[in-house]
């Protein structure tokens, strides 16, 4: 996606520790037009794969989870980080660590949400070590459901998720947006050339 890339080239923030700050598309403000496309697309791509359900996690997986589930007509369900009242009777929960937030964060689906034999496809924003998909991936054999695959907004191709998720699961992961290299000065997406770094030729 042409689109989201050039938006994270020119409103994505580094933080350092590979952290990418890109509240301004995502995780805090929302493009509605494109979040709508990033659905679109993710439906083009997993559509073969006959999704019954959508899973994510809250919060910034909702929106592009949302549109996908619109484009392929399924329901998308969301794991809380926080029990709410509401929530009684049986539920799913796995543990997964934040590498944004810190700590650990307990992520819980009531089990009539998930019922057993769904295929269910997983939708997220960010693909770092995988830790938070893992969780849901977990959750999804845990309720006797068959992952169909994993498709998130950007993935951090330097960090060792997706060799874990397919190590492990064995589906197909898809990212909209795949960052090679990360600093405070470049964002590289996959297929593009990396830049001569300062220092590189011992300078």
């Amino acid at each position: 996606m042409q689109a989201l890339k050039d938006r994270i080239r020119a409103e994505g923030v580094y933080l350092g520790d590979g952290i990418l700050k890109i509240d301004g598309i995502l995780n805090h403000q929302m493009d509605p037009n494109l979040i709508k496309a990033m659905g679109e697309e993710i439906a083009i791509r997993f559509r073969h794969t006959a999704p019954t359900r959508i899973l994510t996690a809250e919060v910034s997986g909702i929106a592009p989870a949302l549109m996908a589930a619109l484009a392929l007509n399924v329901p998308v369900v969301y794991a809380r980080k926080h029990k709410p009242v509401t929530m009684y009777g049986p539920i799913f929960m796995e543990n997964a660590p934040s590498h944004t937030k810190g700590g650990e964060t307990n992520l819980m689906v009531a089990a009539e949400y998930l019922p057993r034999g769904e295929r269910i496809l997983i939708v997220d924003d960010f693909l770092a070590s995988g830790k938070t998909l893992l969780a849901l991936a977990r959750m999804c054999r845990e309720a006797k459901c068959e992952l169909v695959g994993v498709a998130v907004v950007v993935e951090k191709a330097f960090e060792v998720g997706r060799g874990e998720l397919q190590t492990k699961y064995g589906v197909p992961v898809e990212a909209l947006a795949t960052i090679t290299y990360l600093d405070e000065k470049h964002i590289v997406f996959e297929g593009e050339e990396m830049p001569v770094l300062e220092g590189a030729n011992g300078d």
